[in-house]
């Protein structure tokens, strides 16, 4: 990067950390640390909900996704809207009107205190390793940019974020969230634009959409009904609205963004204002993926876009090998441009038939790229065995950097670090307070001062940011991000959702029987996602409706004893 881009860079970011810090000074009580005093307007919670989902995974995975697979993954988020209506009839009002600090403090006045443990700890192991992975995804952005090893990049980040998130609590995160948001939305639209720019002379947005199209990467509806396809418009709005439901109604990292709203009111337009705004979002991100896929249709992409395994493939005994398969990839690409060039006329004239002529030769000179690339691959491996070759999460960092101006290259990538910087705030804030107040308060010390409750919040801040960082010193090993992220929430959230669903609407079961149906459940869908018979976001349908059914069954068949006195 220039030394332009880095004045940008670090300058949005310090303005973010320090406006932060500014807006949660004199935080005196465990309530301004941990819910903001319950003050916040509705706008501020809704971005602070849009900011704790959209991580800097987003910015990254999403775009390099809908590179190499399409525009399926905005499916995923169909049932989201469904979700938030359901939250502000539902939940929202339960959590306000009990005044809890987190979701689980309700399932001890429902249930018992063994089911409300269960819970918190179910959400502290999926939200603590989740977190780890949203911290290592920007450390991508500068191990590629000061070519470092990504463990010093991973700990710098993680300092950062846990550093300013223990002193300031949820204000420091909320309205440094609100911030983001506007920044981050100014900044796509800015590289949606510039990626269209970028585009020949002769080719615009319909164009480029064309051109992705006849290369099948513009599916982003799939009507059929195939349980092991993960992105359908059923799985979306069926597994995606479990899921959703989830996690904006039982994981902390949620419940306490809507929980700062100064009311009822405020939290309900909050959540329906992520509703109405989040997929046209996810969509607009995945679309500039389908662009900079168009872009290299007339280019010569990379073959692999880590730069930091080809760097080392060059300086092996490989280099020779990797240097014949460019050549080849040279003369593949410009008979490519021919038939790009022709497709792009076929299309302006609306010729069909050439059309179909040059769609199939331009989707087998993509298949013989493919397989160069495949090559590639394997000679990584051979050169080193523990070679990350999942190069998704860098394939839109790499098009930025080799391609947007002076400036722009520092903004998009404090987008990213600004998401992740969000994300990662809110959730260990969310394990923080998930620790004080269901296990610390409730187990250890139940009649400490307001200064204690206050002084243990900022320590397991910091214990749990340590926890997070060393989960994602190891997350390289998970592939794309953020199918690795969504598949570890589906293993735990549908068990939770069952369980908050007994809760409110089963009210003839007890705490026992919840409580062993939910053990059973979680036991029997980690045994399903070993044996992948399904797509991952049934897990979040089939872990719910176990805990409802086992819970109803075992009610009935446990001995009264053990019931009498739940």
């Amino acid at each position: 990067m220039s030394t332009i881009d880095w004045i940008v860079l670090f300058a949005t970011l310090l303005c973010i950390v320090l406006y932060g810090l500014y807006k949660s000074k004199n935080i005196r009580n465990i309530d301004g640390y941990l819910l903001g005093n319950r003050s916040l307007p509705w706008y501020t919670v809704g971005l602070s909900v849009m900011a704790t989902q959209a991580s800097a995974i987003t910015f990254l995975s999403a775009p390099g996704l809908a590179y190499s697979s399409g525009m399926s993954f905005v499916q995923f988020y169909f049932g989201l809207p469904l979700a938030m209506i359901v939250l502000c009839i539902t939940f929202i009002p339960i959590f306000h009107r009990l005044r809890v600090f987190t979701a689980y403090e309700f399932l001890e006045k429902r249930f018992d205190v063994k089911t409300r443990a269960l819970t918190a700890f179910l959400f502290l192991v999926q939200r603590g390793i989740s977190t780890g992975i949203t911290i290592f995804a920007p450390s991508i952005i500068l191990s590629t940019i000061l070519h470092i090893d990504v463990t010093y990049t991973t700990l710098a980040i993680g300092s950062l974020v846990v550093l300013y998130t223990a002193y300031g609590g949820t204000k420091a995160v909320s309205y440094t969230q609100l911030l983001q948001m506007g920044i981050i939305f100014g900044g796509l639209l800015a590289a949606g634009v510039m990626v269209i720019h970028l585009l020949p002379d002769n080719i615009g947005f319909q164009e480029a959409l064309h051109i992705a199209g006849k290369s099948g990467k513009t599916n982003a509806i799939d009507f059929t009904l195939d349980l092991n396809n993960q992105y359908t418009v059923w799985t979306g709005l069926i597994g995606g609205f479990f899921l959703q439901l989830s996690y904006f109604g039982t994981d902390q990292s949620q419940v306490g963004r809507y929980l700062t709203g100064s009311s009822i009111r405020d939290s309900r337009i909050g959540l329906l204002m992520n509703g109405l705004l989040k997929v046209p979002m996810q969509f607009c991100i995945l679309l500039i993926g389908i662009l900079v896929f168009a872009y290299y249709q007339y280019h010569t992409p990379p073959l692999f876009f880590n730069p930091v395994e080809t760097q080392k493939l060059e300086q092996s005994g490989y280099n020779e090998a990797y240097q014949q398969i460019l050549q080849k990839q040279t003369a593949l690409s410009n008979e490519k441009q021919v038939v790009i060039n022709d497709l792009t006329n076929s299309l302006a004239v609306k010729d069909q038939h050439r059309i179909d002529r040059d769609r199939e030769q331009l989707a087998r000179l993509n298949e013989q790229a493919n397989g160069l690339r495949g090559e590639v691959i394997a000679l990584i491996k051979e050169n080193n065995p523990e070679a990350d070759t999942n190069d998704n999460n860098y394939i839109f960092l790499s098009f930025v950097t080799s391609t947007f101006p002076i400036g722009f290259i520092g903004l998009l990538v404090a987008i990213i670090m600004l998401a992740s910087m969000g994300a990662t705030a809110s959730a260990i804030n969310s394990l923080a307070s998930t620790t004080v107040i269901d296990i610390y308060k409730r187990f250890v010390n139940k009649q400490a001062s307001e200064k204690n409750y206050l002084l243990a919040s900022r320590i397991c801040t910091l214990g749990w940011g340590i926890f997070t960082i060393v989960i994602a010193l190891y997350a390289n090993k998970l592939g794309n991000l953020l199918e690795a992220v969504n598949i570890l929430g589906s293993l735990f959230y549908g068990t939770i959702l069952g369980i908050f669903l007994v809760a409110f609407y089963v009210r003839h079961v007890k705490g026992r029987a919840v409580f062993w149906g939910a053990v059973l459940s979680e036991i029997l869908v980690v045994w399903i996602w070993t044996l992948d018979v399904v797509a991952f976001l049934w897990l979040n349908l089939i872990g719910c409706v176990l805990v409802v059914v086992l819970s109803m069954i075992l009610q009935r068949s446990l001995p009264a004893k053990h019931l009498a006195n739940e």
